[in-house]
């Protein structure tokens, strides 16, 4: 054990969560983080809405569920023993006509099941005493849905790994893994690491990363640009926490929501649009050959076939302002189009199988000495230190899935 060397693929909170649990659980072991970039949280972390979920949305018995739950309260504690931002702003779920009342009832009852801290149902008067400026029929109120800064607790658990002898290697893009004696060599363009055990947290690119030891093709990671606006100072007060729609289940998506930042500022989005590269943050970056992978998977055809309307309207949204607002304006009828103006964008590494669902739970393979990450979408940053917890698990043998 004194000598074992585990490597991780990425420095995204996800890595960065299982380094420091490595360091934490396994004092023996050294821990060297490979990260393509020339700094962490660069990507999906660093894009983040910042939510900390309570678990309203998730299937019960599901990873996401039973992580999400224990994930939170570790995320908690651990940002108020490092004295990083952490706000309880609370979320309402809103249903704004007769269609969503169904769906909030099943919410509801799954909410009930996961155990959400503090839940409570609210009729339209209920909505106004939370969020004086919101409109809907009834609500879901969970008062300890938090915010936080992803990025900084990411920076935070990248100082636990190097204090605790551990080393983060920036520009290393993995290109290969091959076995190397009882171990593993991994290397890029200029540099090579020998390890015993690698874990890949790759992200948008944990397909790729994944097949270059050995693992099977899906489920492949399909890019989604999710793009936000921002409320203009002027109404920012309009929103004083977080307010959500109640989701379509046939996605794994939330819908266009407001979010209330740690900065004080508030978020419009994210929406879900199918981006032409892996990190096309902008609808002007193009990757033929991220283009041929997304085009040459059964899944992305089958999944086109079923969900187009919706593909459409979420173009749609994208390209016009006022259409993006349309919807989120029924939440909050005085934020219009002329009340906000175009954000960043994040890039969601959605995994989508061979026949074209869209997957919706975690999912970790394992392939000997190496484990790899193939699904981990929101609620991955609120659960990412159960999350570590639990691969750290699998790889001890200590639960089977």
């Amino acid at each position: 054990m004194a000598d074992e060397i585990t490597g991780i693929v990425g420095a995204g909170i996800i890595g960065l969560a299982l380094g420091r649990e490595i360091a934490a659980r396994r004092p023996g072991t050294r821990v060297v983080v490979l990260e393509k970039e020339d700094r962490v949280a660069v990507h999906q972390t660093g894009h983040n809405s910042g939510v900390v979920h309570a678990g309203i949305y998730y299937r019960p018995g599901s990873l996401k569920a039973e992580l999400c739950t224990r994930g939170k309260a570790m995320l908690r504690e651990y940002c108020a023993e490092r004295r990083l931002p952490y706000d309880e702003c609370g979320k309402l779920v809103v249903a704004v006509d007769e269609a969503d009342l169904a769906r909030l009832d099943d919410l509801e009852a799954r909410a009930g099941v996961n155990a959400v801290p503090g839940m409570r149902r609210l009729d339209a008067a209920g909505i106004r005493e939370i969020e004086p400026h919101a409109a809907g029929l009834a609500a879901l109120h969970s008062p300890h849905t938090a915010i936080t800064d992803y990025t900084r607790i990411a920076e935070s658990f990248a100082g636990d790994i190097t204090g605790a002898g551990g080393e983060i290697r920036f520009s290393f893009p993995v290109t290969a893994i091959r076995p190397a004696g009882a171990g593993l060599e991994v290397a890029s363009a200029e540099q090579t690491v020998r390890v015993d055990h690698l874990i890949v947290c790759a992200g948008v690119h944990s397909d790729v990363v994944s097949g270059l030891a050995g693992d099977v093709p899906g489920p492949r990671i399909i890019p989604f640009r999710g793009e936000y606006m921002t409320v203009v100072p002027e109404k920012a007060h309009l929103v004083r926490g977080l307010i959500y729609p109640v989701p379509d289940p046939r996605y794994p998506f939330l819908g266009v929501h407001f979010t209330r930042r740690v900065s004080g500022e508030v978020e419009v989005g994210p929406n879900a649009v199918l981006a032409l590269a892996r990190e096309g943050y902008r609808r002007a970056d193009v990757s033929l050959r991220d283009l041929r992978g997304i085009a040459g998977w059964p899944g992305t055809w089958r999944m086109a076939r079923r969900h187009w309307r919706t593909g459409i309207h979420e173009m749609h949204g994208s390209v016009s302002k006022r259409a993006y607002m349309k919807a989120a304006r029924r939440y909050v009828p005085e934020v219009g189009a002329g009340d906000v103006v175009r954000a960043g964008a994040g890039v969601r590494a959605q995994a989508l199988d061979p026949d074209g669902s869209l997957v919706d739970d975690f999912r970790v393979h394992r392939l000997g000495r190496v484990t790899a990450v193939r699904n981990a979408p929101s609620p991955a940053a609120t659960s990412s230190m159960a999350i570590a917890e639990h691969i750290l698990d699998i790889i001890e043998g200590k639960t089977p899935r």
